[in-house]
């Protein structure tokens, strides 16, 4: 029921792509289902902590999540995307660990709906997702529990992920990234006032956002950062995406030394049903790959 709903509401808006409502309608729409899709169950022994960070404005509230292995575990930290919260990934996160990866899904300082973090989205920017990645990054290094880190970012968060590691890929083991955001630059850019300057505020997708957010966004660009992660990446977008263009993960894997896309089939902007749980078995396959998990390494 809700598979079909979400898809009929997508395909609406990729016929009206200039709609602010049916963008809207999106924004919430991604809000409510993330919290419907069912959770996969939790294996027997897994620790679950509620985790206080500090962050770019504050408190920034986590998940860390432990399976039943003996410790050291690799660890995942998992970014949510633009408006969003670590509600939307919690299935994500389950399932990582009851596969015996250690997971921590995270609400961004200046997240959107369901956040646990301080600040609001007219402070939040890129680089100040980045700021609070790289926290989570330094809290968990020298934790003698986990061997190595993987980022998994969709969307926005995927945007963030790839820009950190790119300036720290001595401390990022692998990274997956979902219909990564690359898109934002060249949308904010196309929002700028002529003489380059951003509104106090402006609304993107029904969300109120501050002056900083588009500043920050265009002060660099994302594909030289990318480039200097040498690191396995692997790419996963739908071929219906109506907010980010397939054609932004392609370049990136041009640019990307050690890059895989893989395009989902008749998806959109997230994944739901059967390719949700496909896009689960194929990122811990390649998580699996790049640790000690089941004799890799």
């Amino acid at each position: 029921m809700y598979d079909q709903a979400w898809q009929n509401s997508v395909e609406r808006l990729e016929l009206n792509k200039g709609d602010g409502m049916l963008k809207r309608i999106m924004a919430i729409a991604i809000a409510i289902i993330s919290m419907l899709f069912p959770k996969h169950t939790k294996a027997e022994g897994i620790d679950m902590t509620e985790i206080i960070i500090q962050g770019s404005m504050g408190k920034l509230y986590g998940i860390l999540q432990l399976p039943g292995a003996e410790a050291p575990y690799p660890l995942i930290i998992l970014s949510h995307g633009f408006g969003g919260s670590h509600v939307g990934n919690q299935d994500y996160a389950d399932y990582f660990t009851s596969q015996g990866f250690a997971t921590f899904n995270f609400d961004f300082c200046g997240g959107g709906f369901g956040s646990k973090s301080d600040g609001t989205m007219l402070e939040m920017s890129v680089l100040t997702e980045a700021e609070d990645l790289n926290a989570i990054i330094d809290h968990f290094k020298t934790d003698d529990r986990f061997d190595r880190i993987f980022l998994w970012g969709a969307s926005q968060g995927g945007f963030v992920s790839s820009y950190v590691a790119g300036l720290r890929p001595e401390d990022v083991a692998a990274i997956v990234l979902e219909f990564p955001a690359f898109v934002l630059q060249d949308d904010a850019k196309g929002r700028a006032n002529p003489d380059g300057s951003f509104p106090e505020t402006e609304s993107v997708m029904g969300i109120t956002i501050g002056h900083r957010y588009g500043e920050d966004a265009v002060s660099f660009d994302i594909y030289d950062v990318i480039g200097q992660y040498k690191g396995d990446v692997l790419i996963l977008h739908g071929d219906r995406d109506g907010i980010v263009p397939l054609r932004y993960s392609e370049r990136a894997v041009d640019v990307y030394e050690n890059a895989e896309l893989v395009v989902m089939e008749g998806q959109n902007h997230g994944f739901i049903g059967k390719a949700r749980t496909e896009a689960m078995e194929r990122e811990t396959a390649f998580f699996r790959q790049h640790s000690n998990i089941g004799g890799c390494l």
